[in-house]
């Protein structure tokens, strides 16, 4: 259902429209009194790390939660059980007829369980059988390069670390991994250009911006504790600059759910001091536009006699290729920007001389960047700005690429990487004593394409729902149903527990709120926040069966049945996590004392190299990329392939206010004014009454790709919103049929979930009513 007067009321994102939905979901977890507990405990010492996105930790304020956050502590922490009698009562086949949002409302996983194929249904099974099972399975193939570990950014830098480990003794590095389909692009573009792969700010240095650029994000929905740290700066006379394709209600005006006077009145902070929707694509051109700005600007001042302004001795002591960029720049003309970023010469004019006003810039971004086939030359574009201002390593400014997945930067850093160092492989090969493997393994794009071809046989999920995540649904569900072993390690009932193959296992893990016992007592796990800081998390809530295990205690035992004897004793590491850190602080240098460290009050940092000036490049320098822009932008190159007459939209596909990742809370979606429904697709106002449509029409969406595969989805209601013409925007996984396997993002395959070429025709159902 589509809230008609949603343009009419005043728009304001959090204040008590927050409040009153933390407190609905809490209630609905049928344990509220154990959740508002826990909410006292999230993001607290000596609480637990919110399951939710990877934003760091305020270090004061009793309250260290945000809405969002709320709602993945209460959906996981909650009195409904899937148990054995549950999957007695249903088959595999009908709960595949179910919604996303069904299976896991129905609760928590709490003992393991087998597929029969002759029933169809998911039998009990002992966790010593499983794990017989799993090794018997894994001994059987005649490569370890066809199993494929998968990992979602949840698990614990612990769990993740034995799960590297293991999976390189076994012999393979197959790591695919949730940041394959999201921040892959941030990693590689960051790489090449400083050295590495992670944002060079912390939390404080928004206190101490002069201007934030936001490029491609949502952070009212999906990180919302990030909207504390924009509001804050807002009201320190930090100029915030938005690039978003969407008018997003929450970059434009917040209300702090715990400042009196927005919860309980009309007033909210302005956040954005400019607001500009460049079209899918655009952000690129946008950036270099910035750049051309700057260089102009300096060529005349220099020109009158004065000092320069962009940082020529940063440049001149740190960078590299800085000539050949400036040549690439100049050779871009303003046509060629402004057709390609959608936005005027004067747009980015304004954009610019912000940027030119302030001495300390943060650049921050998300998946809005991430996920197009240029998106690395986008980021590196975006370095490239701060580079020419020397805003790196300075209090106050740097890159901040946005994670999404609490943890899933961690898991990164403790060895799940597909394409491992040969440093880092040589230390674990010490640990392991025995030689481990240096070929790189698979990446998403590779083990689906890996189990497609049949290649592959063993799929083993430490986390996620990678069935709902991936893209080009039809493929990925094949891809799973030719498995032999599909083990899901999960704590919720979802989509790719039904795509089984030969053989099934779930595998059912405790959550972050739950206490986790082992021979040596309660254990602390760790996870690594979007600044690079360490917290210990430790749950305080006994978990609902004493047939869940921990996802530590899981892998080690998975690898003990594997492996038998070696030189790593399993679960002996299992039964104490302090062990498990002492191995990791071996491997990497900096975690060294870490069981000492993480007893600091908030956590330790990790450090950077590039905010130290250590380029841990090829040149040993900063580099300057030189990218073209593209030659064309997604519609434009399939238009060739569309169906004659057929107009082109480029589509992206985005999260509702009611989920997190593939979990949906809920069918509503506040901020954009849809009530009841997810099958909704945002267009200009302009393109639909072109075409013939009214607001509220429902229509199919089929994509264009030339390999000769039709993805279509039908029944979406048209909602007209402020998106630029020739652009569109639904909810994922809804669109992911649409993705094409194939396309990727260059040099990350990252799918490209924001571009993505479209047409539509009035729904089926309409056409025979």
């Amino acid at each position: 259902m589509i809230d008609k007067n949603f343009h009419d009321k005043p728009l304001k994102a959090g204040g008590l429209s927050s409040l009153t939905s933390t407190i609905k979901h809490v209630v609905q977890s049928q344990q509220p009194n154990t959740n508002v507990k826990n909410l006292l405990k999230a993001n607290q010492n000596k609480g637990f790390d919110c399951p939710g996105c990877a934003w760091g930790d305020e270090k004061e304020g009793l309250l260290q939660f945000c809405e969002n956050g709320a709602k993945a502590i209460a959906w996981e922490s909650t009195s409904k059980k899937v148990d054995a009698a549950f999957f007695a009562a249903h088959t595999v086949s009908d709960l595949m007829k179910q919604s996303d949002y069904w299976l896991e409302y129905q609760g928590r996983l709490v003992e393991p369980m087998r597929y029969n194929a002759e029933t169809d249904h998911y039998l009990p099974i002992s966790w010593q059988d499983a794990f017989d099972l799993i090794a018997t399975h894994l001994k059987q193939l005649n490569s370890p390069n066809q199993a494929e570990f998968y990992t979602s950014g949840r698990a614990s830098n612990e769990a993740a670390f034995l799960y590297q480990l293991f999976g390189r003794m076994y012999g393979t590095n197959n790591f695919p991994d949730c940041s394959n389909m999201c921040h892959e692009a941030s990693g590689v573009a960051l790489n090449e250009s400083i050295g590495i792969g992670k944002g060079t700010v912390v939390l404080d240095d928004f206190d101490h911006a002069d201007a934030i650029f936001v490029f491609g994000q949502n952070p009212g929905t999906n990180h919302p504790r990030m909207m504390n740290a924009l509001r804050k700066a807002a009201r320190n006379g930090c100029k915030i600059v938005t690039f978003n394709n969407l008018k997003e209600v929450a970059l434009e005006r917040f209300a702090s759910p715990q400042d009196p006077v927005e919860l309980l009145t009309p007033n909210a902070t302005t956040i954005s001091h400019a607001y500009f929707t460049p079209v899918l694509g655009g952000d690129m051109a946008a950036v270099r536009g910035i750049v051309k700005v700057i260089l102009e600007t300096n060529t005349k001042a220099l020109q009158q006699g004065n000092n320069a302004v962009i940082d020529n001795d940063f440049i001149s002591q740190h960078c590299k290729n800085f000539d050949e960029y400036i040549s690439i720049v100049d050779k871009t003309t303003w046509q060629q920007i402004t057709e390609q970023s959608g936005l005027t010469e004067h747009d980015i004019r304004q954009a610019a001389n912000v940027f030119l006003n302030a001495d300390k810039v943060i650049c921050t971004w998300a998946m809005g960047i991430t996920q197009h086939k240029h998106s690395v030359a986008t980021i590196q574009e975006i370095v490239n700005l701060q580079l020419l201002s020397g805003n790196i390593g300075k209090k106050g400014a740097g890159l901040c690429p946005v994670r999404g997945h609490s943890n899933v930067q961690g898991n990164r850093t403790v060895g799940i990487n597909e394409k491992p160092s040969k440093a880092f492989v040589d230390a674990i090969s010490e640990i392991a004593q025995q030689p481990l493997p240096y070929k790189s393994g698979h990446n998403v794009f590779h083990a689906l394409n890996a189990l497609l071809d049949k290649k592959s046989k063993v799929f083993i999920a430490l986390g996620g729902n990678i069935a709902s995540a991936a893209p080009d649904t039809a493929q990925t569900y094949k891809a799973l149903r030719n498995t032999t072993l599909n083990v899901q390690i999960s704590t919720k009932l979802n989509r790719s527990h039904l795509l089984v193959g030969q053989d099934a296992l779930i595998l059912p893990c405790l959550g972050r709120t739950e206490i986790d016992v082992q021979a040596s007592g309660e254990q602390k796990i760790t996870v690594e926040d979007t600044f690079s800081m360490v917290h210990a998390s430790q749950g305080n809530v006994p978990p609902l069966s004493t047939k869940q295990m921990s996802e530590t205690a899981i892998v080690a035992h998975i690898a003990h049945a594997t492996l038998g004897a070696t030189a790593v004793n399993w679960l002996s590491l299992a039964s104490n996590y302090d062990n498990i850190r002492e191995l990791i602080a071996n491997a990497l240098p900096q975690f060294s004392q870490f069981n000492e460290k993480i007893k600091q009050s908030g956590g330790f940092y990790l450090g950077n190299s590039a905010v130290e000036y250590q380029w841990l490049t090829e040149s040993n320098r900063a580099q300057f990329s030189v990218n073209s822009l593209p030659d064309a932008l997604v519609k434009d190159l399939m238009q060739s392939h569309a169906p004659e007459k057929k107009t082109l939209f480029t589509l992206q596909s985005l999260r509702s206010h009611d989920q997190y990742n593939t979990t949906i809370y809920g069918m509503n979606d506040r901020y954009r004014g849809i009530k009841n429904s997810r099958n909704i697709l945002f267009i200009n106002e302009k393109d639909a009454k072109r075409l013939g449509f009214s607001d509220g029409e429902r229509v199919d969406i089929t994509s264009i790709w030339p390999d000769n595969i039709t993805r279509k989805i039908s029944g979406f209601s048209l909602f007209f919103y402020d998106i630029p013409q020739g652009n569109l925007a639904a909810y994922y996984p809804e669109t992911n049929p649409l993705v094409p396997i194939e396309s990727v993002g260059d040099r990350s395959y990252t799918p490209t979930s924001k571009a993505i070429a479209v047409y539509l025709d009035k729904s089926i159902e309409q056409r025979i009513l």
